[in-house]
């Protein structure tokens, strides 16, 4: 009898699988590193087929490693990256590799949309104009027309693999809805592309994939497959969600009143809504839809803000660098505000709001300064940047009363850096033991998809254990708040450069 579940997560740093029961309790997990190829600043992109093998080896090496037989797998999940795009011909090969969320050649398109239309995407599509999909379509169609022409659909690096998996056509794959907001050419409050704004930037319909629900069975596992990775063919395979989507939903974020900071390669920031807000005014939040029909997760996040942290300690604390521990002790020595020193975390330009000319910085340097106020400095950056980001989501929703932030991700094993946020921010924090959330809702999504389960925020519910709340410093976080506005001026002025 099929039992077992399996997540797959295709994630920016690499790509990972795991096995869970229907008690949702994870058994076992398999990884592989991404290869990203970054020949020159502000250019990285994956091979599509790097990608595709990296599922197949992480499904083998995980079921080989459990000692579990292909035919007791009862449904798989998969869950990607989000913000960026590749295209796939008509048989549903890669005609495109994918153009990565970190990529920032689009920026001339950026400019082109906001000029255009910007209010107007924001109101549809619920997401700001930034470095997305809408203006990556464009680079590809104006600046490499030989591969535009050769797409046939644009899709997510998760959908490529499914249609893979399953042996999809183009005109079978397909866009979930988590992903709509990026998109630059949805109407995502009706699920469904928009003619207004696609007339207006003269893309075809046809190249937009059909919108579906994470939760939809869209194939099943292909004999070729099958033989490539000890599956049996004729799985279920359900259409699965974004890896933010996925996480914020595998973290159990069902109430109103609390916020979720995502601490992973980006740096998410976000809170759960029953309602659709669209940020015209800051365009700075960017409305996901759930893979909960009917919530929203409006959010922002730093263009890889975790990896600031590791740069950090990667090339300016030796050989072999010292360890995340070893930099804390430094670091947790120190005053708020690190003695004047500021830290802009945008060294892939600002997202959200979209600021493509802002890079990375330290300013304020003085003498006195050593490598533990750098580091410091380095999480209060990214602090200031959630402050930012919890006053536009106070004004969005006058009536969330948000008192509470839970931290998941890599970044929330840090004692320190969790309760600088939550002294920045002036909220009580909890860190949320449920190992890696995006599994987690990539499970649960395929579970109930394929009929397993029926209850998924009960199957959610029992995977979250949750430790000691950190409650925030009443003093520290008075004396953050005028170094908040001055990170703010700082970009502003740094924006001018």
């Amino acid at each position: 009898m099929a039992v077992y579940l399996i997540a797959v997560d295709i994630g920016t740093q690499g790509t990972k699988a795991a096995l869970f029961n229907p008690e949702m309790t994870a058994l076992g997990s398999a990884f592989e590193a991404s290869r990203l190829i970054q020949p020159e600043i502000g250019t990285v992109w994956q091979e599509a087929e790097d990608i595709y093998g990296s599922v197949i080896r992480v499904i083998k090496g995980l079921l080989e490693e459990q000692g579990v037989k292909g035919g007791e797998v009862a449904a798989i999940g998969i869950d990607s990256q989000m913000a960026g795009i590749m295209g796939i011909d008509r048989d549903g090969e890669a005609a495109t590799y994918y153009d990565s969320w970190l990529d920032t050649r689009c920026k001339k398109y950026v400019t082109l949309m906001r000029e255009h239309s910007e209010d107007r995407i924001i109101e549809l599509t619920g997401g700001p104009v930034t470095y997305t999909h809408g203006p990556k379509i464009l680079w590809w169609k104006y600046e490499n027309p030989t591969e535009y022409q050769h797409t046939a659909k644009y899709v997510l690096p998760h959908a490529y693999v499914v249609g893979k998996l399953c042996g999809l056509s183009a005109e079978e794959s397909y866009f979930d809805w988590t992903h709509l907001q990026y998109s630059g050419f949805a109407d995502n409050l009706r699920k469904e592309w928009s003619e207004e704004l696609l007339s207006a930037f003269d893309i075809p319909r046809e190249k937009m994939a059909r919108i579906v629900s994470p939760f939809e069975v869209v194939g099943k596992i292909s004999a070729a497959t099958a033989g490539l990775t000890g599956l049996a063919a004729g799985i279920p395979v359900v259409a699965g969600a974004g890896d933010t989507a996925a996480s914020i939903f595998g973290a159990g974020l069902f109430g109103q009143d609390e916020v979720l900071d995502c601490a992973g390669t980006a740096s998410v920031f976000c809170c759960g809504a029953d309602s659709f807000s669209p940020d015209v005014r800051h365009k700075t939040m960017t409305m996901m839809r759930s893979p909960e029909d009917g919530r929203w997760f409006p959010l922002a996040y730093i263009n890889g803000g975790g990896l600031c942290v590791r740069w950090f300690r990667d090339f300016f604390t030796g050989t072999p660098p010292l360890s995340y521990a070893e930099l804390e002790e430094d670091a947790g020595k120190l005053p708020a505000g690190s003695e004047g020193l500021i830290f802009v975390p945008h060294f892939a330009g600002r997202v959200l709001p979209a600021n493509p000319v802002l890079k990375g910085s330290f300013t304020g340097l003085d003498f006195k300064h050593s490598r533990g106020h750098l580091f410091r400095a380095v999480m209060e950056g990214i602090a200031y940047e959630y402050a930012f980001y919890l006053s536009v989501l106070r004004d969005l929703y006058p009536k969330g009363d948000f008192r509470r932030m839970t931290a998941t991700g890599g970044g929330s094993k840090s004692d320190l850096f969790v309760s600088i946020k939550a002294d920045v921010l002036g909220l009580s924090a909890v860190r949320s033991i449920v190992g890696d959330t995006a599994l987690v809702g990539s499970a649960v999504i395929a579970a109930c998809g394929a009929g397993v389960l029926t209850d998924y925020r009960g199957a959610v519910r029992k995977t979250i254990k949750e430790e000691t709340p950190i409650p925030y410093s009443q003093d520290r976080h008075e004396q953050y708040q005028p170094i908040i506005q001055k990170y703010l001026k700082t970009i502003d002025a740094l924006s001018a450069i």
